[in-house]
């Protein structure tokens, strides 16, 4: 996977997206696979926390339209690019790892899906948003739709898709589009990311099952039940008594 990178260091897995000289703007290749690695990291136990960011100057600038023509020429490639689209963007959603996305420069159009996508957004300062679907006569898809109407509100959602405008760090912040401005937004995340891989993953796979499904109004209690009780009568559950009892750092394996 020449255009994403990927590293794993002490559970914290980076992906970079990886196309400088384009804005790291995203292929239907590399939609297809980021769905592959991020369903792979779920299976993956070495993997405690992920972040998603940018080579060099910018994080994304979406979709690679030079190549729409061939891929998204006609009503049924739309249909498939567009699947393509969320698959990728509800792998990352539904990765039962917390992550983080790292953002600078550009983070337009489906690279916003991108970010959306992650259980946080960090920002450096320079980071320009926005969603120019308006202007392609596209219609951004029901996945990242509601993943942007559950982070702004419904007029700010509005606000951003009919208008197709710009807007900058600050007003992301505001708007509640991303959760943290920094002046190294992968340097915050690398420190996000390595404290939250020291708690008990099936914790945080538990609770984001249950935060993300609740968001959706589409909460699956069953399997919900599953996963506290399969968190009850773990390991690790033994380890966090235990390791509160000796007053030392509990040491989690997801098991």
């Amino acid at each position: 996977m020449s255009d994403i990178l990927v590293e794993n260091t002490d559970g914290v897995a980076v992906v970079t997206l990886s196309r400088p000289g384009h804005r790291n703007a995203v292929t239907y290749a590399m939609w297809r696979q980021l769905a592959e690695l991020f369903r792979a990291f779920d299976r993956d136990p070495s993997v405690r926390s992920i972040i998603l960011t940018g080579a060099g100057d910018d994080f994304s600038a979406g979709a690679d339209i030079s190549e729409f023509d061939v891929v998204r020429g006609g009503l049924e490639d739309s249909k498939s690019y567009e699947l393509a689209v969320d698959a990728a963007g509800d792998a990352i959603y539904q990765v039962s790892k917390p992550t983080i996305a790292a953002l600078r420069g550009y983070c337009l159009g489906g690279a916003a899906h991108l970010a959306m996508s992650c259980d946080f957004r960090v920002a450096e300062n320079n980071a320009v948003f926005g969603i120019p679907a308006a202007r392609l006569s596209i219609v951004y898809g029901v996945s990242a739709t509601r993943k942007l109407y559950a982070l702004v509100g419904v007029t700010q959602a509005k606000r951003i898709l009919f208008s197709a405008s710009r807007f900058d760090a600050g007003q992301a912040l505001e708007i509640g589009f991303i959760d943290q401005v920094a002046e190294n937004a992968l340097a915050a995340a690398h420190y996000r990311a390595a404290e939250l891989a020291e708690n008990a993953p099936l914790t945080i796979a538990g609770a984001k099952f249950i935060l993300n499904g609740c968001a959706r109004g589409a909460l699956d209690h069953a399997a919900a039940g599953r996963l506290i009780d399969e968190a009850s009568a773990s390991e690790d559950y033994i380890e966090g008594r235990q390791a509160f009892k000796d007053r030392r750092p509990p040491r989690f394996l997801g098991k």
